[in-house]
């Protein structure tokens, strides 16, 4: 293993994905070539684990950069790769293993899979590519790639409600670019590179520097869906396949928020105003209590989820006002970083299982409205015990995941002084219960009015319920493990150190 070089792997992890969507469009037609996509799944966790595990046993501590084709910035592309991009990268792995296995029996019509398969490698091309990317206009190119496919995949299914939330996510992603991109060209008119370590350096407070960090800050935002720019998301999200769903909710937009934390915490950190991280913060508690009020008043299942999934974004942006102003921290370390880091995770299991979960029922029963959904635990029941555990960790209750971060978030807003944020934290965890229980309470009871069907019901293949329970119980191994993932946080913290020696390999 001591012949291994981690930065020499790094090109692996978007250039693996790459040559699985080229063979894609070759293998679909063959009867066996689905499961194929599970094989290459399964080599992309391998890939993930074992530059995940590289970076953790590495001595120095620092963040590893590989510069491709031996130009180095800022004209060349760099890839960069520390604790917080490697667990961004080894849980887009983990959970695309899952959903591709999911994908591979839910996708078994010929045609409806040849579209899918080449969409799905090309949207993990972007994920791994917008974590890895060292370059602002590199991430503008990413990001590109990363909303063709999502919008792509949204429509899959066909029909006037995916295509109008397709068509919908579409604009709103070429506004975001367009905003992300004046904003870069603003950094490069100012400074003359655009390498993300070298700006680190240079910027400083001032007018072009803020308007950047504006529009930047603009685009993101309209792809991460923060209230109240939101309102592309639920529509996409309910109407999108169920393993489509989930990436989306539980991957994509957790890619926009991660580029917004190395914008303001890092790279742009001296352009950033107190009052500004102030204003990211009431946001997202906005954003947790109106999306959970949306989703308790939605009446399909899949839209309680999406609209869940507004309200849960909105406690990543805690993150900008507990962490407070970088010149005055040790880099993107801390508790806050952690409590948030660990959130992330955690409601990406919980989510994508909540997400297939819906899926499962609605293609049992034939729809997903809610008031049609009693006694649906008979049809599906390790389906709803599949979102009834992940809906706890979205609640916050122990073992789970999502209980050790709200611990971590609840404890950095101590250690910081707001204390006004536990409000938010809390009564979120609150809403949550509402509309996790409405569903819980129709799925278990038998309607008067409505008695159960003596129909036959479709019966789902196996592997659709078990990846639905795989992925909860995840959520609450992840609940003992809290440890090991905070350490290999840490990794790479002061940020971008290397680039800033001119380290590269």
């Amino acid at each position: 293993m001591s012949g291994l070089s981690l930065p020499a792997l790094l090109p692996w992890l978007v250039g693996l994905p790459l040559l699985a969507a080229a063979a894609s469009f070759a293998g679909q037609r063959w009867v066996a070539g689905r499961w194929l996509n599970a094989v290459g799944a399964a080599a992309q966790l391998a890939l993930a684990v074992l530059v995940l595990w590289l970076l953790a046993a590495g001595d120095s501590g620092l963040g590893q950069r590989y510069t491709l084709g031996g130009w180095g910035a800022p004209l060349g592309i760099d890839l960069y790769i520390d604790g917080f991009a490697g667990l961004m990268i080894a849980i887009t792995a983990a959970l695309g293993f899952v959903l591709s296995l999911y994908s591979c029996s839910y996708f078994t019509e010929p045609d409806q899979a040849a579209r899918f398969w080449p969409l799905w490698w090309l949207l993990m091309v972007a994920l791994n590519a917008v974590f890895l990317a060292a370059d602002a206009f590199n991430i503008y190119v990413t990001l590109e790639i990363l909303g063709l496919a999502a919008v792509a995949l949204v429509a899959l299914q066909g029909g006037r409600p995916a295509l109008q939330a397709a068509l919908r996510y579409l604009l709103v992603g070429l506004l975001g670019s367009l905003c992300y991109l004046l904003g870069v060209a603003l950094l490069y008119r100012a400074y003359g590179t655009l390498d993300l370590a070298q700006l680190g350096q240079l910027v400083h407070a001032a007018p072009l520097s803020w308007a950047a960090l504006g529009l930047i800050t603009v685009g993101l935002l309209l792809k991460t869906a923060l209230l109240p720019l939101h309102f592309w998301l639920p529509p996409a999200h309910a109407n999108a396949p169920a393993p489509v769903s989930a990436a989306l909710s539980a991957l994509v937009v957790k890619a926009s928020f991660y580029l917004l934390a190395r914008f303001w915490l890092e790279t742009l950190s001296a352009a950033t105003t107190a009052q500004g991280l102030q204003v990211l913060g009431v946001l997202g508690a906005a954003a947790v209590l109106v999306g959970s009020i949306q989703a308790i008043r939605a009446q399909r299942l899949k839209l309680i989820v999406a609209y869940s999934t507004v309200a849960q974004l909105g406690y990543l942006f805690l993150l900008f006002p507990l962490f407070g102003r970088p010149s005055d921290t040790a880099g993107l370390g801390g508790a806050v970083v952690d409590a948030v880091a660990y959130f992330i995770i955690a409601h990406a299991c919980a989510k994508a299982a909540m997400f297939l979960a819906a899926g499962n029922i609605q293609r049992a029963a034939g729809h997903d409205d809610i008031s049609r959904l009693h006694g649906i635990a008979r049809r599906q029941p390790l389906s709803l015990f599949a979102f009834a555990i992940a809906g706890a960790s979205l609640i916050g209750l122990p073992p789970s995941g999502g209980f050790v971060a709200k611990w971590l978030l609840l404890n950095a807003a101590i250690d910081a002084g707001q204390w006004w944020w536990l409000i938010t934290v809390i009564a979120g965890g609150l809403l949550a219960a509402v509309y996790v229980f409405r569903v819980l309470n129709l799925a278990f009871t038998d309607s008067a009015e409505q008695p159960p069907a003596a129909e036959a019901q479709p019966v789902l293949p196996r592997l659709l319920p078990l990846g639905a329970f795989a992925l909860a119980i995840i959520t609450v191994l992840l609940g003992f493990n809290a440890l090991w993932v905070l350490e290999v946080l840490d990794i790479g913290v002061p940020p971008l150190q290397l680039a800033a020696d001119g380290e590269a390999l």
